[in-house]
Parts: structure tokens; sequence; C-alpha cells
């Protein structure tokens, strides 16, 4: 990346609250020698180094290579990545810098695997197989949702009640059927249900997940006569598998709106919303990452990008394929709440079953209540999302005054993701890494 990192950029990327705590306490230079950075040069990106005193005789080795994504490698023992010493060390870097110069022994082996990988030609696709294989996970997930609705209809002529007093134990069995045939994103669907339960409405919101699953079934099984976007994304949200298309890159100024990490059955997910400056379009970038570890994150809040990007064929999703410029951006242009809501109904159109859709508001006060809003110019106020109320951070920025709010618009709120002030700096409001909720 071309522009320093600062502090939000670097606890990002903790895997846990744990693990942030950690490297706060040890981000004391006074544990830190040997430390340097190595400048972005040609196709190679910036990388930082440092050694960290700690228990033994041995200082830890730590070294960071800060592309898109970034990578990192310490000689620690800790199973997490990044670890708390890579995090202190970006901490501190962040916070002044380090000296340029050549990498220790250590450092320049890695950087140089590193490069040595990227220069590797990519093994040849081979398309007939990729067909076959694609027509038999097709199959195997009809039979699924085949199992699924025979279960929803178990579901109604049982009685909301007892679905609810099942708990998780009915929904744990449905969802494993559903990855035993290789629908996984539904099965996270299902378990997801498990949580509707303790909601205040919890019998309006479980109807309404039962029928966007039978929407769902009942699109898959006509999924030939749909239109070409509406078939792409009935069968993304099914769990095909789907490649973007890197023929047609499109390449626009794109303003980064916001991050927002989720749980994904048992892999940590997080979506970065982009805006195109001149072709007005939204794209989602998602990434995933085990237990322990951190997604990647191929672009920063609260920064704008020269960049190409590759869409998938459904949910606005796009890959990441060439960075040329990043720069702090000033506040993306934004509406009304009504604005944004109209924006919301045109999405959901294009795909009934959104979680979550971008929304920029202008001219934004916090407004208190149970639960909080976010109210604009016209005093047309949208409700935050209970996991996201009170939201403090947007209250001590806004600190009464105007402010530009960045966030998802949920079926149950507004999530915010990002705030700029009056002055135009920027404030992500994510919440912690290891205090996830909600859906994807």
């Amino acid at each position: 990346m071309s522009t320093r990192w600062t502090t939000d950029d670097v606890w990002a990327l903790a895997p846990d609250s744990s693990s942030r705590k950690a490297a706060v306490k040890t981000a004391d230079p006074s544990q830190w020698s040997a430390t340097g950075h190595r400048p972005a040069t040609g196709a190679e990106a910036p990388a930082v180094w440092g050694e960290c005193a700690g228990s033994g005789k041995n200082a830890y080795r730590v070294v960071a290579e800060l592309g898109s994504p970034p990578a990192y490698r310490c000689s620690c023992p800790s199973r997490k990545i990044p670890c708390k010493h890579t995090l202190a060390l970006l901490h501190l870097w962040a916070e002044g810098g380090f000296e340029a110069g050549d990498a220790p022994e250590y450092a320049a082996e890695w950087l140089t695997r590193r490069a040595a990988a990227r220069r590797r030609p990519a093994e040849p696709a081979d398309p007939e197989a990729a067909a076959r294989r694609l027509e038999k996970r097709e199959e195997r997930v009809a039979e699924g949702l085949a199992e699924l609705d025979l279960w929803l209809r178990d579901q109604i002529e049982t009685g909301l009640a007892a679905a609810r007093g099942d708990g998780y134990r009915r929904l744990d069995s449905m969802a494993a059927r559903l990855v035993d045939a290789q629908a996984g994103r539904l099965a996270d669907r299902v378990r997801d249900l498990g949580r509707l339960g303790a909601a205040r409405d919890w019998p309006d919101r479980m109807l309404s997940e039962y029928a966007l699953l039978r929407l769902l079934i009942s699109g898959f099984r006509r999924r030939d006569e749909l239109p070409g976007g509406m078939r792409a994304t009935v069968s993304a949200r099914a769990g095909l598998p789907a490649a973007a298309d890197e023929s047609a890159p499109v390449r626009d100024t794109w303003r980064v709106l916001g991050m927002h990490d989720f749980p994904a059955g048992q892999v940590r997910g997080r979506r970065i919303w982009l805006h195109g400056a001149s072709t007005g379009r939204t794209a989602a970038l998602l990434s995933y990452a085990p237990a322990g570890q951190t997604p990647e994150t191929p672009a920063r809040p609260g920064t704008e990008i020269e960049a190409d990007l590759a869409w998938y064929p459904a949910e606005w999703r796009a890959s990441l394929l060439a960075v040329h410029a990043e720069r702090t951006a000033d506040p993306p242009p934004g509406s009304g709440a009504d604005a944004a809501l109209d924006s919301y109904a045109g999405a959901l159109a294009a795909d009934p079953w959104l979680e979550a859709w971008p929304v920029v508001l202008e001219g934004a006060v916090p407004v208190l209540g149970e639960p909080w809003g976010v109210a604009d110019s016209g005093g047309t106020a949208l409700p935050l999302l209970a996991e996201c109320s009170p939201c403090w951070p947007l209250a001590a920025v806004s600190g009464g005054a105007p402010v530009t709010v960045a966030g998802e618009w949920t079926p149950q709120g507004l999530r915010p993701l990002s705030v700029w002030d009056a002055e135009g700096r920027f404030a992500g409001l994510a919440r912690m890494p290891g205090a996830l909720a909600g859906t994807s």
C-alpha cells in the first residue's frame, strides 16, 4: 500500500480483542531492536521488520510485507495470525516509522521466497473437468434443497413454538445435511435461524426467513427459466461456485466506504464496500480466514484507490486485480434517508436475499433513543441495529454537529461503519474483532 498505515489499519488485522490488548503491551520501543523498513520498489510492496525481546534468550524475529493483502512471519510459537508481535511491530511503524535500509538475512530470505512464488506461473485449468465438477455439485445441491423443502414444511406444520423450543438441535441436523450436499452457504443460513429466538419479533422474522428459503428453493428449481442476473444470484445464494471475469476489468477511482467482519460457519469473513467515482458502481470485496486468523484487507476504509476490479456474476461481488494508486479520501457523496432506502429497495429487487447494502448519509446526526438512530438534515432518522446501539464513537466524532456516515442498511436497521466529521477527518466504526454479531 502506498500510504502510511494508521493504528486503526493495524488493529483491523487483529484476530481477536485479546491479541490487540497483548499487542498494546508489546508495542514498547524498549523491547524492540534492529527495526527497519523497505520502501515500495517497482512491483514489490513495502516491508517492515524487527526483533522483539521475549521470555527466552533469543528475540522473536518479525517481518511483514505490506501489500494487498499484507503477509507476516514471526518466529514465536503463536498460532494466531498475525500474532501480538506482528501487531506491535506494525503499531510502532504506524506511530513513528522506521529507518529505511537493507533487510536482515531472515527477512530478506522470506521476502525473496514470496517474490518468487508470485512469479511462478499458475497451472493451466481444465475447462471440461471443471464443468463436470460443477454439474455434479448442482445435482447434490438440488438434492439438499429438496430435503430443505421438506424440512420447511415440517416446521410450518409443527408450529413456530416447537421450532423455538428445540433450539439448535433441529437446526444443526438440517444444516449438517446441507453441508453433505455441498450447500454450505445455505447451511450457515439455517444455523443462523437459532439466533432469531431471542428477538422481540421472533415469529415475524422466523417466518420471513422461512419464506426466503422457500423462495430460493423455488428459484433454484426454475433457474433455467430466470433472466441471467437473477439466475446467477440464485446459484450464488445456493452456494454454487463462481469465478470473477478477469477478461473485462473495470478501472475507476474506488472510494472505500467501510468494512464489516462477520461469522461464516467455522471461519471469519470480512466485507469491504467500494463505490466507483466515475462508474457509480457498488462493489463488495469479500475475504475469509480460519478461526484465529484475520481475513485479508485489500482496501482500507477512509481511502480511495485507483484500481482494476474483476466482477463476479452476482451479489455485486468483485475481486481486486491491481491497485495503481492509493490516497486518503474526502467524505464520499451521500444522500438523505429516503434516497438511501430507495437505493436499498432497488438492490433488493435484484437480490431478494440481500442481507446488507451500503448507504451514505450526508449531514447526519446521531439521535439517542431505544435504539439509537441517525437523522438526516431533514430530520428523517434511520434506526441503528440493536447490536450497534448505543454507538458512542459516532457520538464522539459528531459532538452534535452534522457528519457523513457510511454504513450497511439491513432489514433490522443501520450498521454504521465509517464517519467523516465536518472537517473531513475519517474514523472507523467497525466492531472490535472477537465481538462479532449478526449474519453475513
